[in-house]
C-alpha cells in the first residue's frame, strides 16, 4: 500500500544491528507478509510519525510561549483547548465508527455503501462545523459579560476553523480504516503544527504583535490549508481504491453507532482536556500556561498508546468480522507490550528530561516540573491496558464504553473540584492521575470479559449492539 508501510528493507537494515533476542523478535513480528508483519510494520509507521509530530508540535509549543510569553501563551493554550473539544464533536461520531463501517463495507465489497458513508462524513462534519462556529459567535456577542475580556477575541478569531478542524477529523478516521496511517495522522499532527510555525514567525518577524491573536490567526489558516490538502490526498487515493458508481445510505444504521460514539469522544476529549478548563476557574492564565506546557510535555509518551491503537483498531475489525475471538485475544495482547515498554521508556526519559525541557519554555515554566511527576502514573497505567479502548468500540461494545468514560469524567471533575483549591497545579494533575489510573481498569476488564471464551465476537458479520443491514 503505498505511503502506508516502512520500507522492508529500511527494516531489515535496522534489525540487522540489534542484539541477538531483539533481532530474532524483530524478525518474527516485523518481516514477512502475514497480518502480524504487516501491523508490526504499521505500528513503525505510525509509531514514526508520532515521534515526528510529537516534536513538531513540541517545538512549536516552545517557540509560541518564548515569542508571546506566558500569559498570552495561556491564553492561547486555553482558546485552542476549546476548539479541539468543539471540532472534534463536530464530526459527530463518525470519524470513529469510520474504521468500522468502511473497514467492513471494503472487506464485502459494498462500494456504494461506502461511498455514501464518505459522502455523509464529510457533509455533516462541514455542516456541524459551521454551526458551532455561528453558535459560538452568538454566544459571544450575547453573552460577553460571561466571558473574560482577554479571551473574547481570540476565541472568536478561532472559531472560523472549526468546519475544518471537523473535515480534518472525521479524514483522520477514513485514513486509518484505510490503513492509509501517512493520510489519517500525517496532516493534523505534522503538517498543520508546521504550518502554524511557518505562519506565527512570519507574523513575528514582519512585526505583528507578539499575542494570541496573532497565534489563532495562525491556528485557523493552517487548520484550513491541512483540511483542504488532507481532503484532496485523500480523494485521490481513494480513486485508486474504490471504483466510481452509485451512492447508498444507511442514515438510521450510522448514526445509531455513531452517537454512542460521540458521547464517547466527548468524554474522552473532556478526559483529556478538564484539567485545562477546570483550572480556568481558579487560577489565571499565567498557572494555565505553565501548567500546559508540564502537562504536555510528559503526555508526549502518549504517542505511542495514540499510535498503537490506530494500527491495532482496523485489525481488531477484521478480526471481530470473521469471528475470530481468540484471534482478537492475540492481537491484544501483543499491542498491549507493543503500548507499555516503549511508554515506561518515554515517561523515564521525559522525566529525566523534564525540567531542562520546560525551560526551553522560559525559566519560569520550570516551575511545572512536579505536574509532570504526577500525571506520568496516569499515562503509565493507560499504556498497561493497551488498545482496551479500541477493541471495545469496533467490537460493537461502544455503549459500554461510554459509560465507564462518563464515570470517568464525573470523578475527575469531583477530583479537580476538590484538589484544585488544596493544591493548585499539582492537584489537577492528581485528578486526572487518579481518573486515568480508574478509566484503564474498568475498559481492561471490560475487554477481558468481551472476549472472553470462544464466541464469535460479530456472529455472520453482525456487530454487537447494531442491527444487521
Amino acid at each position: 500500500m503505498p505511503g502506508a508501510e516502512v520500507s522492508v528493507t529500511a527494516i531489515n537494515r535496522l534489525i540487522a544491528v540489534l542484539p541477538g533476542p531483539l533481532r530474532r523478535l524483530a524478525q518474527e513480528l516485523l518481516q514477512g507478509d502475514s497480518d502480524r508483519s504487516r501491523s508490526g510494520r504499521g505500528a513503525m509507521t505510525a509509531f514514526a510519525i508520532r515521534v515526528i509530530s510529537a516534536g513538531i508540535a513540541f517545538l512549536s509549543q516552545i517557540l509560541l510561549a518564548r515569542w508571546v510569553g506566558v500569559h498570552e501563551f495561556g491564553i492561547y493554550t486555553y482558546v485552542w483547548v476549546i476548539i479541539n473539544v468543539v471540532g472534534t464533536l463536530c464530526a459527530l461520531g463518525l470519524s470513529t465508527s469510520a474504521v468500522r463501517f468502511i473497514g467492513e463495507y471494503r472487506t464485502r465489497g459494498e462500494f456504494a455503501l461506502m461511498r455514501g458513508f464518505l459522502r455523509t462524513g464529510r457533509s455533516l462534519s462541514l455542516g456541524a462545523g459551521v454551526v458551532a462556529a455561528v453558535m459560538g459567535l452568538m454566544i459571544l456577542i450575547l453573552a460577553r459579560d460571561g466571558v473574560e475580556a482577554y479571551y473574547r477575541v481570540p476565541l472568536g478569531i478561532c472559531l472560523v476553523a472549526l468546519p475544518a478542524f471537523a473535515l480534518t477529523d472525521f479524514h483522520d478516521g477514513v485514513g486509518r480504516a484505510q490503513g492509509w496511517i501517512d493520510l489519517a495522522l500525517g496532516p493534523p499532527y505534522i503538517f498543520r503544527p508546521l504550518l502554524l510555525l511557518m505562519f506565527v514567525a512570519a507574523a513575528v518577524a514582519s512585526g505583528w504583535p507578539r499575542d494570541a491573536e496573532t497565534a489563532v490567526y495562525g491556528a485557523v489558516v493552517a487548520t484550513w490549508l491541512t483540511a483542504m490538502g488532507q481532503y484532496l490526498l485523500q480523494k485521490q487515493r481513494m480513486l485508486d481504491r474504490v471504483p466510481a458508481g452509485a451512492r447508498h445510505y444507511r442514515l438510521g444504521l450510522w448514526f445509531k453507532v455513531s452517537l454512542p460514539l460521540l458521547l464517547l469522544e466527548g468524554f474522552t476529549l473532556m478526559m483529556t482536556n478538564l484539567d485545562i478548563l477546570m483550572l480556568n476557574l481558579f487560577v489565571p492564565p499565567d498557572d494555565i500556561g505553565l501548567y500546559f506546557a508540564a502537562a504536555r510535555t510528559i503526555s508526549l509518551v502518549a504517542f505511542v498508546h495514540f499510535a498503537i491503537t490506530a494500527v491495532a483498531m482496523p485489525r481488531f475489525t477484521a478480526l471481530a468480522v470473521e469471528g475470530d475471538a481468540p484471534g482478537v485475544r492475540a492481537v491484544l495482547a501483543e499491542m498491549r507490550l507493543w503500548t507499555w515498554w516503549p511508554s515506561l521508556a518515554g515517561v523515564a526519559g521525559l522525566l529525566i528530561l523534564g525540567k531542562p525541557l520546560l525551560w526551553m519554555f522560559g525559566p519560569e515554566f520550570t516551575a511545572g516540573y512536579p505536574v509532570m511527576l504526577v500525571l506520568s502514573g496516569g499515562l503509565l497505567a493507560m499504556a498497561a491496558a493497551g488498545p482496551v479502548q479500541g477493541l471495545l468500540v469496533v467490537t460493537g461494545h461502544q455503549n459500554a464504553t461510554a459509560a465507564v468514560l462518563a464515570a470517568t469524567v464525573v470523578v475527575n471533575a469531583g477530583l479537580n473540584l476538590a484538589l484544585i483549591p488544596l493544591w493548585g497545579l499539582i492537584g489537577a494533575g492528581t485528578a486526572t492521575s487518579l481518573s486515568l489510573a480508574f478509566q484503564a481498569l474498568v475498559l481492561y476488564v471490560l475487554a477481558r470479559r468481551a472476549t472472553a471464551g470462544n464466541i464469535p465476537l460479530l456472529a455472520s458479520g453482525k456487530m454487537h449492539g447494531a442491527p444487521a443491514e
